[in-house]
């Protein structure tokens, strides 16, 4: 593996061993790669875990990929309207004088996170 990537492996997982996630890691030759070992945790890290460790999961995955990934203007926004500083994509119309503004941009309600159905939180309940 030579691009970057996220290993997330449960301490306590029973069905694959932590070491082939450790392995993996140590032997990928990229340079952008991320180990995040979860003490107490088993193998379904997004199902099978109380809430707050399954939030905290997909926090985890939000937050990395928030970190790798490159925004772009929606056709017809200046550049200058752009700004790339949060995982909420903001043109011109949800920023006041470089300050959000309540208004939500557009393009804002979108969002993709697999395994929520189009929620943008889990809740076992529903």
């Amino acid at each position: 593996v030579n691009l970057p990537f996220l290993v997330l492996h449960g301490e306590d997982d029973t069905v694959t061993d932590p070491g082939v996630s450790i392995g993996l890691y140590e032997t990928a030759s990229s340079r952008d790669k991320t180990l995040k070992l979860y003490a107490g945790m088993w193998h379904g890290l997004t199902s099978g875990e109380p809430d707050s460790n399954i939030d905290m999961v997909f926090a985890d995955i939000v937050a990395w990929l928030e970190s790798h990934t490159i925004l772009y203007p929606m056709p017809g926004t200046p550049a200058h309207a752009v700004v790339n500083q949060s995982s909420n994509w903001t043109g011109q119309s949800g920023f006041k004088n470089g300050r959000r503004s309540s208004r939500p941009h557009p393009h804002q309600r979108a969002s993709i996170l697999c395994g929520l159905k189009g929620r943008s939180v889990l809740n076992k309940d529903m």
